[in-house]
């Protein structure tokens, strides 16, 4: 099932906002990411956001393998509305969330529901919110080999002539969002103050992972 409507006006972003710990899911404004909710707890969030705002967070792990019951949370996350969805016979969702704007956790709360809720505060990135105008220039010509390469050693195909038409925008949110690096890394890119700064955060961490390979061809010369 698809929402009627998507967009959110920045005054209505509710304070209080469940949130969903995924490592190395990143979720940018504007960005859309698919998710297939199975836990318990996080089928009975999924349920909640359905019934009010459709709002969710997500946010990282600081340590994805840290085996506590509670994890620590890096104190920025995203949030997004559910925007489509479809329920399974045994209670799974399958949901998209549409990324809307970052925010900031003030605190969490002892909440008695089965997923965690917190406090946050979405003043810093109200430009997240902004349409139009949002140029983010990229060194095409830097970027584009090393991303070849990258996605050469994940044998993924792509279609690099319609690639080139892609926006600067759209293919730096993209490439943040679906390249497999590491959850640090996506935090960075969530946190980088300007749509320009990720633009060439993530073109720095595409030529850092094809760097090993890279001087390991040297040295065989």
């Amino acid at each position: 099932m698809t929402g009627e409507d998507d967009t959110v006006p920045f005054a209505d972003l509710p304070r209080v906002i469940p949130v969903f710990p995924l490592p190395g899911a990143l979720l940018l404004p504007g960005g859309h990411l698919p998710l297939h909710i199975f836990e318990p707890r996080y089928r009975a969030m999924v349920r909640d956001a359905l019934a009010g705002g459709r709002i969710i967070g997500m946010m990282q792990p600081r340590n994805p393998k840290q085996v506590a019951k509670v994890q620590d949370l890096y104190g920025v996350g995203c949030a997004g509305r559910i925007n489509a969805f479809r329920e399974t016979d045994d209670g799974r969702y399958y949901i998209t969330l549409k990324g809307l704007c970052r925010f900031a956790v003030i605190e969490e709360l002892n909440a008695d529901t089965p997923y965690r809720q917190t406090v946050v505060s979405y003043a810093r990135y109200r430009a997240d919110m902004q349409t139009g105008g949002r140029d983010v220039p990229i060194d095409r010509e830097k970027l584009m080999p090393a991303l070849r390469e990258f996605l050469d050693r994940f044998e993924v195909k792509v279609d690099w002539e319609a690639l080139q038409e892609v926006p600067d925008d759209t293919l730096v949110r993209s490439l943040a969002m679906m390249c497999p690096f590491e959850p640090n890394e996506k935090q960075a890119l969530l946190e980088a103050a300007t749509p320009g700064e990720r633009g060439t955060l993530v073109t720095a961490l595409i030529e850092m992972a094809i760097i090993p390979e890279a001087s390991k061809e040297t040295r065989l010369q």
